[in-house]
């Protein structure tokens, strides 16, 4: 019984949460049966129960005022509930649906002073909270403060308009006037209760607004307990619930100074004389410590948000001073008790033998000696030669044949060669270029020598020679710069050797379907992306237009129609015979390519068939001429090779006619009553047989398409004269197996073949009453004529 009741609550529940204008309907329904009255439905329910009226008072979507106006009705089951169940969640329910009662009872008797009753259950309930302050369970105490909270904001004064002094002088005998207004009007505070009022009055609510207010603060410091006993400070803490109500009471001061700043400075003082660290000078335990950062960061936040709500408030200065403090003895308490003793200072580079440390050290890297290049003309072996005397100098890379063979041994030496001293030879390289690079265009630049002579003051200057020191100078001032910073400078001039890229492996089968495949699909991509309205640029029409001038969708759907029948004409087994319908598939590379693109066409087409009927037409016009073409070559082969000419009955079938089935087999489903465009597609494309006619009578078992079948028959017999007789034959085929359409195809069937209807039926075939006053009469050449009737 309790879970179907609760099934029928939680439905209610459900409406409740769609549309808020369902409260004040829902609630007077669910109260007789979640009262404590009914416990006799077990403590599900009243869990339920109070969880709805927390969940339901404390709803954005729920007006205020609607909410006062039923906040009266539930004060006697939430009494109910906090003095006769002792389940703790109901508890924590209760508490905070109290939270947001409390508001909306009070603004309630402000109005009604008459209504003395509900503020007396109020005060019932809020003693009750209170007595629960100090002795409940860690949830149901976090639960008071925020009940505390919203007593403390309901009892101290708001925000007061100055305007209104002058109002309420004038109209002293008014309450409603004599009523504090404020620029928030959804602010309810102790400004709304005037001095007289008989059932609140001003000056104890404002008594107790403060007082709580100070019970709330000295959550904080620890000297909040009723039994008379002072706990000094967080050193007293008995464990994780004290932290978590004073965490808890951290959060709800930041709202009271921001909407109570009268307070403002009290509560301030308050937390700048807080101090959340003070725990540490007792033995860290990791309970401990998780107390202690949660406290000192829910503080600091605190902090931080009253400086950014008033960025120039004088007392910023005081409150950036204790985070700094705070900070400092954070990182005293943390880090201290988790550090280890520090290493001694000992110099690395010479790794002090009496007591070091287990260090690597890397030991700076050698610089060798760079041999000076000789003088004259440097080859290209001479510039990249590094050790004249090592065993690789006199070494010809060309006696490898084999490039391939080459980069099988040099690739790994590369690759095992450390990177510093790979770097340091290429800086080396790289300076011998700059400087037969500066040398060249000193000789390109310099002066004609003068004439041969000795001077004396050639005896006195001094020209050093090119020393290795030099080069290791320019060595160390290239390292720091990038390959950029070299301009190219002609080297010396050398034959190249030619080079050829080696050949491609050839590839598999397999490997050629999934390339193939890979390619049809970026086509078809391609082809999708192309918008279907842009026209192409194409003047000429017929088969000796230009395949493709742009990039339009005609020019891409001729390319692919082609790709599936040109590409590989000549390609296909003449022993494989006739293929089966719809069998695309096929183990040959290069023709599986062409179903593959067969199939991309019929479902490009077949997912837009009426805006891409041209594209069916246009590609199965390709496929009848491939065949055609492939018939002709069959024949001419034949013919030079026997002697005999081979009749149009042993020409093996292509591909048209099961591409053409196909496709009206994959429209047939989807073809309407209206759909014209059926017309347009039998006119159109090439080549009509009765195979391909004998969907009609498929599409004619359905009525409602059976006009449309006739439709086609009469129009293809009108204007495609060699189909006439596949077209007479369907017909009286479709006159003979549907009942449904007799109807409609008798009238096709009296002029062009009566005899299949019988002798009752082709009794009278010259004269026919179609209406009132008219005749049809058949003329000798087979027309009908409509004459008026005598």
């Amino acid at each position: 019984m309790s879970a179907q009741t609760i099934q029928q609550l939680e439905s209610a529940r459900s409406l409740a949460l769609g549309d808020g204008r369902y409260y004040p309907t829902i609630i007077p329904g669910v109260l007789p049966i979640i009262g404590y009255s009914a416990d006799s439905q077990g403590v599900d329910i009243q869990r339920w129960g109070a969880d709805f009226l927390a969940e339901a008072f404390a709803s954005p979507a729920w007006p205020a005022d609607a909410k006062e106006n039923s906040a009266s009705s539930v004060l006697p089951t939430l009494k109910d509930y906090l003095e006769n169940v002792d389940d703790k969640n109901v508890t924590k329910s209760v508490v905070q649906a109290a939270a947001s009662v409390y508001s909306l009872v009070y603004r309630h008797v402000v109005s009604n002073p008459n209504d003395a009753q509900d503020w007396q259950i109020m005060s019932s309930i809020k003693s009750s909270i209170l007595r629960r302050m100090d002795k409940a369970a860690p949830g149901v105490r976090i639960c008071c403060v925020k009940f505390l909270q919203q007593v403390v904001l309901v009892q101290t004064p708001g925000i007061v308009d100055p305007r209104v002094r002058a109002n309420q002088l004038q109209h002293r005998n008014s309450t409603l006037n004599a009523c504090a207004q404020r620029p928030d009007g959804s602010d309810i505070s102790l400004a709304l209760v005037p001095r007289d009022h008989p059932v609140i009055p001003y000056a104890s609510l404002e008594a107790e607004g403060h007082g709580l207010l100070d019970r709330l603060l000295d959550i904080i410091h620890g000297d909040h307990r009723s039994d008379g006993l002072s706990r000094h400070g967080l050193a007293a803490l008995t464990g994780y619930s004290d932290g978590l109500v004073i965490t808890a009471t951290l959060n709800t001061l930041g709202m009271l100074m921001h909407r109570r700043p009268i307070a403002a400075n009290k509560i301030l003082n308050s937390v700048l004389n807080f101090n959340p660290l003070k725990l540490g000078n007792s033995p860290l335990t990791p309970k401990n410590k998780v107390i202690l950062k949660s406290i000192e960061r829910t503080t600091r936040a605190l902090l931080m948000n009253i400086m950014k709500r008033n960025p120039e408030n004088q007392i910023n200065g005081r409150i950036q001073h204790y985070m700094e403090r705070m900070h400092r003895t954070r990182l005293d308490i943390f880090d201290e008790s988790s550090r280890k003793r520090p290493a001694p200072s000992e110099p690395t580079d010479g790794l002090d033998q009496a007591k070091r440390q287990r260090v690597v050290s890397e030991a700076p890297p050698r610089t060798d000696s760079v041999p000076p290049l000789p003088a004259g003309d440097v080859s290209w072996r001479q510039l990249y030669t590094l050790n004249p005397e090592g065993s690789t100098v006199n070494f010809d890379v060309q006696a490898f044949k084999d490039p391939e063979q080459l980069l099988r041994i040099v690739v790994p030496v590369l690759q095992s060669v450390e990177a510093k001293k790979l770097d340091h030879a290429i800086n080396i390289v790289r300076s011998r270029y700059l400087g037969l690079s500066q040398a060249a265009a000193r000789t390109r630049t310099a002066p004609p020598a003068p004439a041969p002579g000795p001077s004396p003051e050639d005896d006195e200057e001094y020209e050093p020679d090119f020393e290795p020191e030099d080069a290791e100078q320019g060595i160390n001032r290239l390292d720091g710069l990038s390959p950029n910073d070299f301009p190219p400078q002609p080297g010396p001039a050398t034959a190249l050797a030619p080079y050829k890229l080696p050949e491609a492996p050839p590839l598999s089968e397999q490997q050629v379907q999934k390339y193939g495949d890979q390619t049809i699909y970026r086509a078809f991509g391609m082809l999708s992306a192309v918008d279907e309205t842009q026209k192409s640029k194409t003047t000429k029409s017929g088969f000796n237009r230009i395949a493709a001038t742009d990039y339009g969708r005609d020019a891409w759907v001729t390319i692919l129609s082609r790709l599936a029948t040109r590409a590989n004409a000549g390609l296909d087994d003449p022993d494989n015979g006739v293929k089966e319908e719809f069998a695309v598939k096929s183990a040959k590379g290069s023709i599986a390519i062409g179903e593959a693109v067969r199939d991309g066409l019929y479902n490009y087409i077949i997912q837009d068939w009426k805006r891409r009927i041209d594209v069916a037409i246009s590609w199965l016009s390709e496929e009848w001429y491939n065949d055609s073409v492939l018939a002709q070559s069959a024949k001419k082969s034949t013919k030079n090779g026997t002697g005999n000419h081979v009749s149009d009955t042993d020409t093996p079938k292509g591909n048209y006619q099961r591409c053409a089935l196909r496709m009206f087999d994959g429209i047939l489903g989807f073809i309407e009553h209206t759909d014209k465009i059926l017309l347009r597609f039998l006119s159109e494309i090439p080549a009509l047989d009765h195979e391909i006619l004998s969907r009609l009578k498929i599409m004619a078992r359905d009525p409602e398409r059976i006009d449309l079948a006739c439709s086609a028959l009469q129009y293809l017999y009108m204007f495609r004269p060699p189909v006439r007789q596949i077209v007479v034959d369907t017909l009286a085929e479709m006159w003979q197996e549907n009942e449904r359409a007799k109807p409609s195809a008798r009238k096709l069937l009296l002029r062009w073949r009566p005899e299949v209807l019988g002798k009752e039926e082709s009794a009278t075939p010259s004269m026919k009453t179609e209406g009132e006053g008219q005749v049809v009469k058949e003329s000798a050449n087979g027309a009908l004529e409509v004459k008026a009737a005598s």
